[in-house]
């Protein structure tokens, strides 16, 4: 049985199935941003926050603004290609925001925040700066604070986050989320682009990490692989979706790998350490140590 031969039945097989069983909620289909050129801007992002590690042009004094507005140039009609489609996309769902000139305000928007996010762009550089210090000084291991930039997979997780943060804080539509979620499948660490996460922040190692989307983090704060700070498990989820939901993690706690910290009404107070495999539930006061009991071990000769 040759392929070709069954192309129609397998078209009308899916048409039927897809018919039937209508998934999409846009009422106008529009296209909604690439998830490649997204990962292309971060990319571009990245070597204009740290030329000497991810741009493979030639930068010296003489050239260093050339080369700086030049790619900046290329970010922003990427960038607002991918926000009007963003918008585009918000407008076909929700009728509610439509406007008389769509095309006009999706464009204007898409201006607007690429104007603000070039202006920020200082203040995501400061915080990584911090991001990298608290790294160094945190790992023993860390040869030099430039195998941290280049090599260490919770930079890549926070600098996307801090410039994911910056959309989901002009309430950007899809593009945070893409974002994150990159860097998710990148590193193995889930940060929602919606969690504010103060200065010298370090996941070490960073495997399976969960920072869940109202998790506040203060200062100083490093967690190990494993760690989720997440919400309760609830019925009717989107319910709560405009709720505190996740936990908040004040100035130098130290919380180690396979913890839980769950709910938004859940606080870890300052210079607090939370020891491995902890479930937490309930705010912890500041200077404390929270330690779970130590399974028990058997050890035969064999």
């Amino acid at each position: 049985m040759k392929f070709k031969e069954n192309l129609d039945k397998y078209i009308d097989g899916l048409l039927k199935s897809r018919n039937a069983n209508p998934f999409s909620s846009r009422k106008v289909q529009s296209k909604m941003p690439h998830r490649d050129v997204i990962v292309e801007i971060i990319d571009d992002i990245r070597a204009l926050l740290f030329p000497d590690y991810f741009d493979t042009r030639k930068v010296d004094e003489s050239t260093v603004r050339y080369v700086t507005g030049d790619l900046m140039i290329e970010i922003y009609a990427k960038l607002k290609e991918q926000l009007k489609l963003a918008y585009s996309y918000e407008q076909s769902v929700n009728t509610e925001i439509k406007t008389i000139d769509m095309k006009t305000e999706v464009k204007s928007k898409a201006e607007e925040v690429c104007n603000e996010f070039f202006k920020r762009l200082p203040e995501i550089y400061e915080l990584l700066v911090t991001d990298i210090e608290a790294a160094f000084h945190g790992d023993p291991a860390a040869e030099s604070k430039d195998i941290i930039v280049f090599s260490y997979p919770c930079m890549l997780a926070i600098t996307v986050h801090r410039i994911a943060h910056i959309f989901y804080e002009l309430r950007v539509p899809l593009i945070p989320r893409i974002m994150s979620e990159y860097a998710h499948n990148e590193t193995g660490i889930d940060i929602n682009p919606g969690a504010k996460i103060g200065k010298y922040f370090f996941c070490d190692h960073g495997t399976g990490i969960v920072i869940g989307e109202t998790t506040i983090i203060g200062e100083h704060v490093k967690i190990y692989q494993g760690v989720t700070l997440g919400a309760l498990s609830t019925r009717d989820g989107q319910k709560l979706r405009f709720t505190k939901r996740h936990p908040t993690i004040e100035d130098n706690v130290t919380i180690y790998s396979g913890a839980s910290v769950l709910g938004g009404e859940t606080v870890i107070g300052e210079n607090s350490v939370i020891g491995s495999n902890a479930f937490i539930t309930s705010s912890v006061p500041k200077n404390t140590r929270v330690s779970a009991n130590i399974p028990e071990h058997k050890i035969k000769d064999k």
